[in-house]
């Protein structure tokens, strides 16, 4: 996450990031220049619903963050509650509401601040537009009005963060920006159970009080798609880690022997890497993967599979792919390797240049080696153990 420091992001998402920022402050000023006073009654909904609110974004946070060390992501628990506060508030109550994000950014102690912000920004304008097409002083019920303020909510919300996220990164999966599956179901969840908690409110707003654990529980499994995406991938470097490549590999190889295509398998090996933990530092080391990873998924294309192998080796799955093409590919990351100036700093934290990186890489075929991948594995580890001993920053078909 280190890539959402703003003034590190393309100038495009800079400029994104910015605007929306710009909408939801002008959004808040116009609802707070055309407040009402709120009803008696209003103010008690607000309360309950608020404490109701504030108590699990303090528990979860306490609970999870700080006892486990666990990184999330609670938009679930906020479209929940917001879609409540939607259906039930006034405006200007529904923008006290919207303080929950802030509170859980501060619990959480969020380094990516302006990240944070923006994805704050985004649920405020989802928010107000969700509170808008139902009706802006005197919301209209039905279960219409529902499910068009749940899905305003969860759309504007989705939209404005996936364009976010394409600006940020045009080469991410189309998962990591769009979501999955999974992500949407969530949401669809969230939103009803706002509904509900909303009928019950109306009704008797201590009901709220009873939405607690719920809360907790969604807030919970919104969690599990992120932690699943968090033991699949290699937390230094973003790849899939081994077993999650595997997985992807075999499927692959799978799909193309159906269909008679070649696919080919690079092993990757940085040359000399024990160098530079030794005598620049581990952290710096943590800092030249990061960047070799970079580089490799802006050196392939979207389908194919790239992960860590381990230490400072990386494999590369290439669908459809034969040998001279594989080679050609190699060679360019190769190339773009040697070209890698990475900014670090040393054990004694004075900033370095690292350039003199080069890699050696294996390459086997399916049209040799056959379909499974402990053999095309067997072969290009054998076909790297020729490129180093050949002298290194080589490329060596099996």
């Amino acid at each position: 996450m280190g890539g959402w420091l703003l003034w590190r992001l393309r100038p495009a998402a800079i400029a994104y990031v910015l605007l929306v920022q710009a909408v939801a402050l002008a959004l808040l000023g116009l609802v707070v220049a055309t407040s009402r006073d709120p009803a008696p009654r209003e103010l008690l909904t607000f309360v309950m619903l608020a404490a109701t609110a504030g108590t699990v974004i303090v528990v979860t946070s306490v609970s999870i963050n700080v006892k486990r060390q666990i990184r999330r992501n609670p938009w679930t628990l906020h479209i929940a509650y917001l879609a409540t506060g939607t259906l039930v508030l006034p405006p200007n109550l529904l923008v006290l509401l919207l303080l929950g994000p802030t509170l859980h950014g501060v619990l959480d102690g969020r380094p990516e601040l302006h990240r944070w912000l923006f994805t704050t920004a985004a649920t405020t304008i989802a928010t107000l537009s969700a509170r808008c097409a139902i009706g802006w002083s005197e919301p209209a019920w039905g279960a219409v009005q529902f499910v068009l303020a749940g899905a305003i909510l969860l759309l504007v919300r989705a939209f404005l963060v996936a364009i976010g996220l394409r600006l940020r990164n045009p080469e991410a999966p189309r998962q990591h920006v769009l979501g999955e599956p999974i992500d949407v179901l969530l949401g669809i969840v969230a939103a009803s159970l706002g509904g509900l908690l909303a009928v019950a409110i109306t009704h008797e707003p201590a009901s709220a009080l009873l939405a607690g654990p719920p809360l907790v529980l969604l807030d919970l499994a919104g969690q599990l798609p992120q932690w699943r995406r968090s033991a699949q991938h290699d937390a230094k470097t973003g790849l899939a880690n081994v077993a999650h490549w595997e997985r992807l590999a075999r499927t692959e190889l799978a799909r193309a022997r159906s269909r008679e295509q070649a696919v080919s398998l690079l092993l990757l090996d940085l040359d000399h890497f024990k160098r530079v933990n030794d005598e620049i530092g581990h952290l710096a080391g943590d800092t030249v993967l990061a960047a070799v990873a970079m580089m490799l998924r802006s050196s392939v294309r979207r389908e194919d599979v790239v992960g860590r192998f381990g230490g400072e080796e990386f494999v590369v799955l290439l669908p459809a792919t034969g040998a001279d093409l594989a080679c050609s590919v190699a060679d360019r990351i190769r190339r773009s390797t040697a070209a890698l100036s990475v900014p670090a700093r040393d054990i004694e934290g004075e900033p370095r240049e690292i350039d003199d990186l080069t890699v050696s890489i294996g390459v086997a075929t399916t049209t040799r080696f056959g379909y499974q991948l402990p053999d095309l594995l067997i072969a290009a580890d054998a076909a790297l153990l020729a490129a180093k001993s050949a002298g290194r920053n080589a490329v060596t078909l099996a």
